[in-house]
């Protein structure tokens, strides 16, 4: 709705002197009027112009006002026109009905000049308030969403750390995310986890995590050390039913070893220059609801050109086909080594299109992040 515009009317009635005396009235008051005499045309009619208000006749022949108003609301471009009934029926259950189905209100037949122009006024009133609170929550929500992205590190950051990253968030507030850490000239830390729910707290924890990582993940500490503290702390500030599932990889390029810690999380897929790719099955609780914990642990002596993949469950899992990510670990490691011949940036865009060429059909968040020896 642009209130700097002419607001639009789409008047439907199958009796053309009742459209002929609301258009007359309403156009007096500035408004544009669009008009339709039957259910099938005021709904094209509606798609077409999206109109900012809609005056609907309940008693039409065919495809009467609930049948029509019950279409609109079932499509994405027509939802949230707000919609007035015509009606001269009084009996209050097919109000009633007219309400559940989601018209905003009444006015009776015969009508009444100045009263169709006070509803139409005050519908439209607060259709604009209703509007422009929807589109500060969603900016505000963009800020915090642009705000969590802008904390995530990039290859170019670290060329060193010799990884690539695909991260993609179905929510203003993403429950997964990845760090790549600097330990010293040699050790890099690559960190991938998944916060249960979406809602915005979720950003704000993301970066007590990461500033938690900076503090713990460093030379005098081993890898199982850092996990352990970060989830000591998180037990503590952690509201009820908040957890993370994480994976945590510390690669040491000189002494080429690689630690991988895995807590509640999908496995690390493991595809080396030479021998068998695999998965890294390993056991482990989630991070911030107990203090004491049990994280799987698995250390490797690795070759340069090896890599490593981390990831979130988003994309090998679907509740509508009803995978969980232990099933769809396989397909996971499959895509892995079809794209071994990639360029390690380029990898998981790689991976994605494999696993999901359609990204709309994606029901999470997700974040692949492949690492090269």
């Amino acid at each position: 709705m642009n209130i700097n515009s002419p607001l639009s009317i789409l008047v439907v009635d199958d009796n053309p002197l009742n459209v002929r005396l609301l258009e007359t009235t309403l156009a007096k008051e500035g408004y544009n009027i669009f008009k339709a005499y039957n259910g099938p045309d005021a709904r094209e009619s509606a798609c077409t112009n999206n109109p900012d208000l809609i005056l609907l006749d309940i008693q039409m022949p065919g495809e009467n006002g609930f049948d029509v108003i019950k279409k609109l609301k079932n499509k994405g471009d027509t939802a949230s026109i707000p919609v007035i009934f015509l009606t001269g029926v009084s009996e209050i259950d097919a109000k009633l009905e007219g309400f559940e189905l989601g018209a905003v209100d009444y006015i009776t037949k015969p009508f009444h000049p100045l009263e169709v122009s006070a509803r139409v006024r005050l519908h439209l009133k607060l259709s604009i308030a209703t509007n422009s609170l929807i589109r500060s929550q969603a900016d505000k929500l963009k800020q915090i969403s642009d705000a969590q992205t802008s904390m995530l590190t990039t290859p170019e950051k670290y060329p060193d750390a010799r990884f690539g990253v695909q991260y993609m968030s179905l929510h203003e507030a993403g429950g997964d995310f990845y760090e790549v850490l600097p330990i010293s000239n040699d050790i890099y830390g690559y960190f991938v986890a998944d916060f249960s729910g979406h809602d915005i707290s979720t950003s704000y924890l993301t970066s007590s995590v990461k500033g938690l990582l900076k503090q713990n993940c460093s030379p005098i500490y081993q890898p199982l050390e850092s996990i352990k503290m970060i989830n000591d702390v998180l037990v503590e500030i952690l509201p009820p039913g908040k957890y993370l599932t994480a994976c945590y990889a510390r690669l040491n390029r000189k002494t080429r070893q690689m630690r991988v810690i895995c807590a509640g999380h999908p496995p690390v897929c493991y595809v080396p220059v030479t021998g068998q790719a695999r998965i890294l099955e390993m056991e482990g609780d989630v991070i911030g609801i107990f203090k004491n914990v049990l994280f799987g642990q698995e250390t490797l002596i690795v070759n340069p050109g090896d890599r490593f993949y981390m990831y979130t469950d988003g994309l090998i899992e679907s509740t509508d086909k009803k995978i969980v990510w232990s099933e769809g670990a396989d397909r996971m490691l499959a895509a892995c080594q079809s794209a071994h011949d990639v360029p390690i940036s380029k990898a998981p865009e790689k991976i994605t299109q494999l696993l999901c060429p359609d990204l709309s059909k994606l029901e999470d968040d997700i974040v692949i992040l492949a690492i090269e020896v």
